[in-house]
């Protein structure tokens, strides 16, 4: 795909979560599908969806956590967005997009650890755990880890 290509592109509307339990830890699971990489929930929004609904369906459907045992506490103020690396552009979500424009969600999980399930439907994971914010963000794959370092910035204070 040359770069004029890429360019017609468009951006992926997604959401993101960030779960914070009380401590100010974040829900990290590492990817079934790639041993070693971790993300947050995120996933994207249906056509004529509100993004907090998306956001809460997609922590849902990732981690089996409900509605009840969270509170949304803050919003990035715009989209965040990165670009596919070249390996996959063209190979994901059908070649439609050159990668995502995020919202990202604060959400404060108020249950308890056992209310996480992350053998879901359609399982994303294969584990998960708390992780502190920096630790986090060292855990991610490299072309996202600009998207999660501007999230964490942004959401620092009130983690």
């Amino acid at each position: 795909m040359t770069p004029e290509d890429k360019a017609r592109l468009p951006y992926r509307p997604c959401v993101g979560v960030v779960l914070a339990n009380p401590a100010g830890l974040l829900f990290a699971g590492e990817r079934i599908d790639t041993p070693g990489a971790w993300q947050m929930p995120q996933g994207g929004i249906d056509k004529g969806e509100d993004p907090e609904d998306a956001a809460l369906r997609e922590l849902w459907e990732e981690t089996g956590v409900t509605r009840d045992m969270v509170e949304v506490e803050a919003v990035t103020p715009d989209w965040i967005t990165y670009d596919l690396p070249p390996d996959l552009l063209g190979k994901v979500w059908k070649g439609k997009y050159r990668g995502q424009k995020q919202l990202w969600y604060l959400l404060r999980f108020n249950g308890a650890d056992d209310g996480i399930n992350i053998q879901t439907e359609h399982p994303e994971f294969s584990r998960w755990q708390w992780m502190g914010p920096d630790d986090l963000v060292a855990s991610i794959v490299p072309f996202k880890r600009t998207v999660y370092e501007k999230v964490i910035s942004t959401f620092r204070k009130e983690l």
